[in-house]
């Protein structure tokens, strides 16, 4: 562990020299961050005001603060690893990678980390700019606040896995956008991006709660805004453990059978 340790340390510095060498790429990277929710903040801030000031539970004030927190929440729990495994395995840079005597996904959660370490200044200032401007309601009880914390990183670790783990297809095709498109596409609409779930028909409802995404950013989002209960905060709890584990468990089989078959295209 002393020795992990000391290599994120070392993963951190190099990682944090290279992001600042890129510093445009990290704030067009922000602008498409922002865009999207404020884009769906927008829209469904027009539908609420025209329906006459709410639509379902939700108040225009309601879907400011909601739209807001899900940035935020976006932005933490995001990782780019499914587009950048096809390019290493089609080039061979995965080859210098399984030279190493740690595991490659140590460096992508460096990486990912710092990324988040950098831009979550300006993101915060910009989601208060956002908050003030659209006279976002956010009142979370003190409990939720603190079993927020918890909960978003835990949507972390859970989509990182699922993601770091689907991002292994390149081991079987070196063409994976296919397959990346319709997972965010899933994602956009069973998370909770495009709109609050509760106010998507009952069988999407049920099959977000069957699936990941909700529970990544979703939930973290409700919990915050104080629409859930604690019954309901446990059980979402519950879900993220249980999604957790598969994607720990999916992620070393896969991994184990795609090394197997691996070979370096570029190489």
């Amino acid at each position: 562990m002393k020795a992990l340790a000391g290599l994120y340390v070392q993963q951190f510095k190099t990682t944090m020299a290279a992001m600042f060498q890129y510093r445009a790429s990290l704030l067009i990277w922000m602008i498409g961050q922002v865009l999207e929710p404020l884009v769906y903040l927008i829209v469904w801030s027009a539908v609420s005001n025209s329906a006459g000031g709410s639509v379902g539970s939700y108040t225009t004030r309601d879907f400011a603060g909601y739209f807001v927190i899900l940035m935020l929440v976006n932005q933490f729990s995001y990782t780019w690893i499914m587009y950048e495994f096809e390019y290493r395995v089609r080039e061979g840079l995965l080859s210098f990678a399984l030279l190493k005597p740690v595991h490659p996904i140590h460096s992508d959660i460096a990486d990912n980390v710092s990324s988040k370490l950098l831009t979550l200044p300006a993101m915060v200032l910009i989601a208060v700019a956002l908050a003030a401007a659209f006279q976002a309601s956010i009142s979370p009880q003190p409990w939720a606040v603190l079993a927020f914390i918890p909960v978003l990183l835990m949507a972390f670790i859970v989509r990182f896995l699922l993601e770091w783990t689907l991002a292994l297809a390149a081991f079987w095709t070196t063409r994976v956008s296919a397959i990346n498109q319709t997972y965010f596409v899933l994602m956009l609409f069973l998370s909770g991006q495009i709109a609050p779930l509760t106010l998507l028909p009952y069988p999407v409802q049920i099959l977000a709660d069957v699936l990941p995404f909700r529970w990544v950013i979703g939930f973290p989002v409700e919990l915050l805004l104080g629409k859930l209960s604690p019954a309901e905060a446990l059980t979402g709890l519950g879900a993220q453990a249980a999604w957790l584990l598969i994607g720990f468990v999916l992620l070393r089989i896969v991994w184990k059978a795609g090394t197997k078959v691996y070979s370096a295209v570029g190489a």
